[in-house]
């Protein structure tokens, strides 16, 4: 399909609303960046407080959502509120807007504080500056833009605020979901500005512990050697990462399956036979795999390698299943709308594709909803150093990004009230 950039007396008007309040969009990002919200230990309803009084600030109504206590400690977390703007502008579809706002810890080699939101060369820097605080800011401002036009609308735009993508949002959108607080028949997630995703990889993570017996280094033939057994373990699942790269995914975007071993502990001395290694491995699924067979098969390799290894045994736990997200014939209206608007903001034509990571647009999907990703940051996540040092937003993609998402929503919006005037 052929797309046509389009103009039109209301995408000016609303192109106008944000750029007059761009300044106060960039202050707002700012405040957000500057309250740390590092998960772990993920302590993070202060954040939604402080976001909170600001929405209201704005007039908006925020509902506030305290996920409970005995939820949050046992997914590993310290605390979690999850925040719901509702905007009814008449009967027709539900919108919804999602972000989070929970992050990697920042680590080290900032250039930039990571906490002080320094703007330099109309850049943001700040850990969450791009993934995923700016788009609190892209969709509160494009809701702001739209209700600046008071013109006619049928439909409901939600914002969804929340803080659980690290741990798989599961109390995040998941919880929002599950508790019915929500039901949205459309939703764009976070997402960058040169693209439309409406696809992505699955993730499969395992906790696997490696039991051995400890005995001292002097008569090591009394003991058995955990470390040698998770040596025998890692190198199949790494024979087998090599493998995956002769399975091709179909969806543009997607390469191939791959895995990821990035923590592993164990030993208790450096004169001790280890009695035990603990390792974590993260497994990307393709959209054409199926979680089971993905997982059933690690488990089998797993345990089939450390039976070659006598004496020891091996404990697995599944961490976290988040399946992928697949493209559906309901997305059409919003990828349609969204590549119109940002081939006219930005210049040139955004593609529709699939990404290697997961979200938690795939938990809307589940539900029902026709999701797909779009909002401020640029062409990839390697430039905008997410989850590294020195992450940072250029902010003009902040205020394009805006722009095409007020549009988005007006086209969606527009279309059903002027079909129930006819």
């Amino acid at each position: 399909m052929t797309v046509q950039p389009v103009s039109s007396p209301v995408y000016d008007e609303l192109d106008r609303w944000i750029d007059q309040h761009f300044d106060a969009q960039t202050r707002f990002l700012q405040a957000l960046v500057q309250i740390p919200t590092d998960t772990p230990p993920g302590d993070n309803a202060p954040h939604a407080q402080r976001t909170a009084a600001l929405l209201g600030e704005f007039g908006l109504n925020v509902e506030v959502h305290p996920v409970p206590a005995a939820e949050v400690l046992s997914a590993g977390m310290q605390s979690i509120t999850n925040l719901i703007v509702r905007r009814h502008f008449g009967a027709g579809p539900t919108i919804a807007l999602n972000a989070h706002g929970d992050v990697v810890p920042p680590g080290d080699g900032w250039r930039h504080p990571p906490y002080d939101a320094t703007i330099e060369a109309g850049k943001l820097y700040g850990r969450a500056a791009a993934v995923s605080k700016s788009d609190f800011a892209t969709y509160t401002f494009a809701l702001r833009a739209l209700e600046a036009l008071h013109t006619p609308l049928a439909g409901t735009v939600e914002l969804h605020f929340t803080y659980d993508e690290e741990f798989g949002g599961e109390l995040g959108p998941g919880w929002l979901l599950r508790t019915g607080l929500s039901r949205p028949d459309y939703v764009i997630a976070a997402g960058f500005s040169y693209e439309v995703v409406t696809a992505h990889n699955g993730c499969l993570q395992m906790e696997v512990t490696v039991h051995g017996k400890m005995a001292h280094a002097a008569i090591p033939a009394s003991g058995v050697d955990a470390l040698q057994g998770a040596v025998g373990i890692l190198n199949a699942l790494y024979a087998q990462n090599a493998r995956y790269r002769e399975q091709r995914s179909q969806v543009p975007g997607i390469d191939h399956p791959y895995l990821n071993v990035g923590w592993i502990a164990g030993g208790t001395n450096t004169n001790v036979v280890p009695g035990k290694v603990t390792f974590k491995l993260d497994r990307r699924m393709i959209p054409e795999e199926d979680p089971q067979a993905v997982e059933a098969g690690l488990r089998a390799l797993i345990e089939a390698t450390a039976a070659q290894v006598p004496g020891i045994k091996v404990e697995i736990k599944r961490l976290l299943l988040a399946r992928a997200m697949t493209p559906t014939p309901a997305i059409a209206p919003l990828v349609e709308a969204l590549q119109r608007h940002g081939l006219a903001v930005l210049g040139e034509p955004l593609a529709a594709r699939g990404t290697p990571l997961y979200t938690d647009a795939r938990l809307y999907a589940q539900a029902g909803a026709a999701a797909v990703l779009y909002g401020a940051g640029p062409r990839t996540v390697l430039e905008s150093n997410a989850k590294r040092a020195d992450e940072h937003l250029v902010l003009e993609d902040l205020r394009r990004a805006t722009k095409v998402v007020a549009r988005t929503l007006y086209d969606v919006l527009q279309a059903r009230a002027t079909a129930a005037i006819l």
